[in-house]
């Protein structure tokens, strides 16, 4: 298994290059072809203008969407187009409520999607149904780059958060390429339930999969000692100067996390190092 089809979405001129600098470097290692959609998002809800305004409106709306795309476009071909890899761009406009479909038709066809940070200042609601229709739509797993980060390759420290839950294991599998080129995978157990088949070998059946497929693994059983799941993570990523993060997204409804926060959130939002995430 490899990624031999990457594909990212782009939605904003200013996030351009520090996402592409991620996808091109994670093409470059695995030799990949890499597709981007560059899209201007019509935001306007024309059902909520006064009458006979909606018509005009809606024109300038799609008008400026179609040149923040071609702005965004125009930039990609300009970095792409100075290096060596197969790549195509792909420019068009869609309305913020049908945004996924776009993105989970193109994802569906893809090994792995790049995507910029969803949550945090500055970012807008369009990247977090991109990253949603990716995960659900598209059932794509995907890399999250964080802001201000530097690309990772070829990651040799990764860190596997796990929960013996069906979206971690599909992460597990799906990144299976970067953890078998890793010098050492650390999967992090917190607070391993008490009572239930694993309990006396945490993370055992996990390590004995992936020492199968020769991954080098240790299993860091840890305790909640802070508030949230994903401050435990994190912290732990830092002490361990992982370079990489892999875990299921979404275990709760995106609904619940969106009112009530969860770690998918958290951890996309804070992380300091790319996010390997599926569902």
């Amino acid at each position: 298994m490899t990624y031999n089809s990457l594909f990212s979405v782009l939605t904003d001129e200013s996030l351009v290059e520090e996402t592409l600098a991620h996808a091109i470097a994670t093409a470059e290692v695995h030799d990949a072809h890499l597709d981007v959609l560059c899209l201007g998002v019509d935001r306007s809800q024309a059902g909520y203008y006064y009458a006979g305004a909606s018509a005009i409106v809606l024109q300038e709306t799609i008008a400026r969407a179609q040149e923040e795309a071609e702005a965004i476009e125009a930039k990609v071909r300009n970095v792409l187009g100075t290096t060596a890899l197969r790549w195509g761009c792909e420019g068009g406009v869609a309305q913020l409520a049908d945004l996924g479909r776009h993105v989970g038709l193109r994802a569906r066809f893809s090994d792995l999607m790049i995507m910029p940070q969803p949550y945090g200042a500055g970012r807008g609601a369009e990247l977090e149904f991109a990253t949603e229709a990716a995960l659900f739509d598209g059932r794509t797993p995907i890399l999250v780059a964080p802001a201000g980060g530097e690309p990772v390759a070829r990651p040799k420290r990764i860190m596997v958060g796990w929960n013996e839950s069906s979206e971690a294991l599909n992460a597990v599998r799906a990144a299976l390429p970067l953890l078998r080129a890793a010098d050492l995978v650390h999967v992090a157990i917190i607070d391993p339930p008490t009572h239930g088949p694993n309990r006396s070998d945490p993370g055992g059946l996990l390590s004995q999969y992936l020492a199968r497929h020769g991954v080098t693994v240790e299993v860091d059983v840890l305790s909640k000692t802070l508030p949230r799941v994903s401050d435990v993570l994190l912290r732990h990523a830092g002490d361990m100067d992982a370079d990489t993060v892999v875990m299921g997204a979404y275990g709760h409804s995106r609904f619940r996390e969106a009112i009530f926060g969860g770690a998918t959130r958290y951890m996309l939002e804070q992380s300091k190092v790319p996010v390997f995430m599926a569902h």
